[in-house]
């Protein structure tokens, strides 16, 4: 399915699932014809446990229900997409807020492309924050893990490859997947986005979702080696796992 779409087929198979989620991250290693994608019972979601607290430098929202996103803050505005309570790998759906307004958050979403929003009651989600962030250097293959201006932990990180770059922009955290397979693509664990890659090679069998995770290539981190997606090493991405909640800001830059 192509980034853009606002209304997105429902999956028909479990790997169908999996490559609406996480893009072509295996990189140069698939064939034309084969997703290196593994199966969705090969990732187990890790429960959201971050404490519910409305004062965070960073809004979120959990959706309460199912809810229309709409494209302007008003009741009959077009319907962008429908969302539930939870992500197709059933995970809490914690949104990132970026604006508020006459009782309406505009949030992001996966079923947007990169850079748009949509709008939903404040009434439908249950409001939280947090303080962390993230911020990727893509020119410095870096990774950050930031409290306001403070650096609380940094990393090496693979990122796209000059045909098929990493995109820039801001994103949240959609999902921590842990693998099931000791042979996964993802190696330990997987954290998904709600951005999307844009410049995927033609005929691309995978999905177009962007993420962070952990792989067994490890001589690709550092190096512009995946086909979007951010490589990171093992201890570090198993560190962002435990700290980041769902929603957390991820930022993006050249």
């Amino acid at each position: 399915m192509r980034d853009g779409s606002s209304s997105r087929c429902a999956p028909r198979s479990a790997a169908a699932l999996l490559a609406l989620a996480l893009a072509g991250c295996g990189g140069g290693q698939a064939r034309p014809h084969e997703s290196p994608e593994p199966h969705r019972q090969d990732l187990t979601p890790v429960t959201e446990a971050a404490p519910a607290r409305p004062d965070g430098r960073w809004l979120t929202a959990r959706v309460r229900d199912r809810v229309a996103l709409r494209a302007a803050p008003r009741a009959s505005a077009r319907v962008l997409a429908r969302l539930g309570r939870r992500t197709e790998f059933g995970s809490p759906l914690v949104l990132g807020v970026l604006r508020r307004r006459d009782g309406w958050l505009a949030v992001g979403a996966p079923q947007l492309p990169n850079g748009r929003t949509g709008w939903i009651p404040e009434q439908a989600a249950e409001l939280r924050g947090t303080d962390l962030a993230v911020h990727v250097d893509l020119s410095a293959r870096r990774l950050e893990l930031r409290d306001g201006r403070r650096v609380l932990r940094h990393m090496p990180v693979a990122v796209g490859r000059p045909d098929n770059p990493t995109p820039l922009g801001r994103y949240a955290v959609t999902d921590r997947l842990h693998t099931n397979r000791t042979d996964s693509p993802y190696g330990c664990c997987a954290i998904a986005l709600t951005g999307h890659q844009t410049d995927l090679p033609a005929g691309w069998p995978g999905g177009d979702r962007l993420a962070i995770h952990a792989t067994p290539q490890a001589e690709t981190i550092g190096e512009a080696a995946s086909l979007g997606c951010l490589r990171a090493p093992t201890r570090g991405i198993r560190a962002l796992m435990r700290r980041l909640a769902l929603g957390t800001p991820v930022f993006v830059r050249r």
